[in-house]
């Protein structure tokens, strides 16, 4: 076993182990609603925050889990985690993909959304398509931000750069493109980030 894959079994197992208790206080907000309390504002910001935490528990567990190269993830259960993960959210993302695809694909395609969250943090809108088995990320706004060396990592691992818990998504490209046996390419202009795999 890898490095790389010892390190998806830990974020497995993390997500795995928090799924859990996020539900049980999600149900316990449940029962409070029940019982009258719903209308209270703590209430609803405790469920707010327990479905914001449920939406990136599950993004975090396709972006940083194991995943198998051929194993298949259903378009309806990603579909499901980005509505869930970017509802009211300054970011869009559309999912142009409609089929079932890899894991790993999805998995690296989950953590290109990363990069352009990270590019696009005062909002935009970001298209997903895969055509023919290539896969491209598109995100456009009105301003961007590039961290030069941070995006240079994403096809070029020895390149120097910074990493951070904030920015780790962007080490993980490379390892990831090698997975699946691609190579990722960047086209960054003054208001838009393209990546393809």
């Amino acid at each position: 076993m890898t490095e790389n894959e010892l390190n998806a079994l830990v974020g497995s197992r993390i997500c795995h182990d928090l799924i859990s208790p996020l539900g049980a206080i999600g149900n316990g907000v449940e029962l409070l609603s029940m019982a009258g309390m719903g209308a209270a504002p703590e209430i609803s910001l405790i469920s707010e925050s327990v479905e914001s935490a449920n939406a990136r528990i599950r993004f975090f567990r396709i972006s940083y889990g194991a995943a198998a190269n051929d194993t298949l993830i259903g378009n309806n259960e990603l579909r499901s985690v980005l509505g869930d993960l970017y509802r009211g959210n300054r970011l869009s993302v559309d999912w142009r993909v409609q089929e079932d695809v890899p894991r790993a694909q999805a998995k690296l395609a989950f953590l290109i959304l990363q990069c352009l969250e990270s590019a696009l943090p005062w909002g935009g809108k970001v298209l997903v398509t895969r055509t023919d088995g290539k896969w491209n990320v598109f995100g456009k706004g009105d301003r961007v931000k590039i961290d030069t060396g941070l995006w240079d990592i994403m096809s070029n691992p020895r390149a120097p750069a910074d990493i951070n818990a904030s920015s780790v998504h962007f080490a993980l490209i490379d390892p990831a493109a090698r997975q699946v046996g691609r190579h990722v390419t960047t086209n960054i202009s003054e208001n838009t980030v393209s990546v393809s795999f």
